[in-house]
């Protein structure tokens, strides 16, 4: 059962809401009638979210080409489900390689580009501030003048992140119009690259003048990922996974943390919604900054997150290994999905739980047969996903409104 978290946070006034217009159609982003042979760009799709969104495209009928640096980790979601010999396209190299960038994508040719390829990891920021500053910020402005260097129609997705804003520890989730910010050196990364963005957006890529240029360029910050398939350095779920399949307890940094915790899918289908509708209108307000993320109930500490894995595992402990000398990371972040439930129609499919039992499944199935193919696990989770509705996501507070503002 939760824990309640009354107070945890700063609380301040927040404007009236609407509601939304249920009447207010959108294009389901898993439609294989829109992304049928559609030419997709997408950068970082060796990583754990690129490779679940390269797969699910594929899966669509798309046609992807990606460009990334090679797998991360050993072993990779990439890797494990062979995603490489179903690609129309496979670049290995960096994504500061400006020249080598342009080529990649003139010879993609896209409709849509998703720009995923980043330093990913806070800790590492720490270790290598210049080059998280270097991959994250001047690696989009390279993506960005390949696009415009390419003088074609498409829509353009820039995956960032939740902790672009600056964080004040609030209690309330962060709205696509508060200040970003960024403490330490991956978050500020974050909040440069959204400003980028904007920049690029008002100075060459204007969606006020759309038959100048053709591109629709949007934004996604998306809270923490939780899935099959993520070997990445400190990630609670990698923690959890080697510390129980070795039987040892998982070691637990901060404990209480309150993270927007989602399944790996949920944001990948913001991503997707996104791009399907800027594609689909000359409506210049989808050319924005949007937050995907998980409902109010489904916020939970690493604690919560942790013994919710072990129950899924079939048991477990962990430990507390909080440190006071270690790097500083935000105590308390929340998003608000306001604007994409009402604006873009999307919504949560699964809650907090459905997603920690499917990952703890996910990684079972991996370790029974690690040599094996997870091409059709992926699968059946994509095709599970897509056949949830929204309104099964149980919560006891669905959203329903929008900010007034309109941010």
């Amino acid at each position: 059962m939760k824990k309640k978290r009354e107070g945890q946070g700063i609380k301040e006034h927040r404007t009236p809401v609407r509601t939304l217009d249920p009447s207010n159609p959108r294009i389901p982003e898993s439609s294989p009638s829109f992304w049928r042979d559609r030419s997709v760009f997408v950068t970082g799709h060796t990583g754990f979210k690129g490779s679940w969104l390269a797969l699910w495209l594929t899966e669509l009928g798309a046609r992807v080409t990606g460009y990334s640096l090679a797998p991360p980790t050993r072993p990779s979601n990439f890797e494990a489900t062979r995603l490489g010999d179903r690609l129309a396209g496979h670049y290995e190299a960096d994504v500061r390689d400006g020249k080598r960038l342009a080529a990649a994508l003139a010879a993609c040719r896209p409709d849509v580009v998703f720009h995923l390829a980043a330093q990913a990891l806070v800790r590492a920021g720490y270790d290598t501030p210049r080059e998280t500053f270097e991959v994250n910020v001047i690696g989009t402005a390279s993506l960005l003048d390949a696009v415009r260097e390419l003088k074609r129609p498409c829509a353009v997705v820039v995956v960032t992140s939740d902790k672009c804003y600056e964080n004040r520890e609030q209690v309330w989730g962060y709205r696509e119009s508060d200040p970003l910010g960024g403490y330490d050196p991956y978050s500020a990364s974050k909040g440069a690259a959204e400003l980028l963005v904007a920049a690029y957006r008002r100075s060459f890529l204007n969606p006020e003048r759309l038959a100048q240029h053709g591109v629709r360029l949007g934004s996604a910050r998306a809270g923490n990922v939780i899935g099959g398939g993520d070997w990445g350095r400190n990630r609670i779920v990698t923690d959890a996974v080697l510390s129980l399949s070795s039987r040892q307890p998982v070691p637990v940094r901060s404990p209480g943390s309150v993270r927007p915790w989602q399944h790996v899918l949920e944001p990948l289908s913001g991503y997707m919604t996104l791009a399907s509708t800027m594609l689909s209108s000359d409506d210049p307000k989808w050319c924005a900054a949007w937050n995907f993320g998980p409902r109010p109930d489904d916020e939970a500490t690493v604690q919560e997150v942790v013994e919710q894995f072990c129950a899924a595992w079939g048991g477990g402990r962990w430990q507390d290994r909080s440190d006071p000398q270690q790097p500083h990371e935000a105590g308390v972040l929340r998003l608000s999905i306001d604007k994409a439930v009402c604006e873009l129609g999307w919504c949560p499919r699964w809650n907090l739980e459905q997603a920690v039992k499917r990952a703890a499944t996910w990684y079972k199935s991996y370790y029974r047969n690690p040599n094996g193919s997870m091409y059709d696990a992926c699968r059946k989770e994509i095709a599970d996903y897509e056949a949830a509705r929204p309104e099964q996501a149980a919560s006891p507070k669905p959203h329903a409104a929008c900010p007034e503002s309109g941010a």
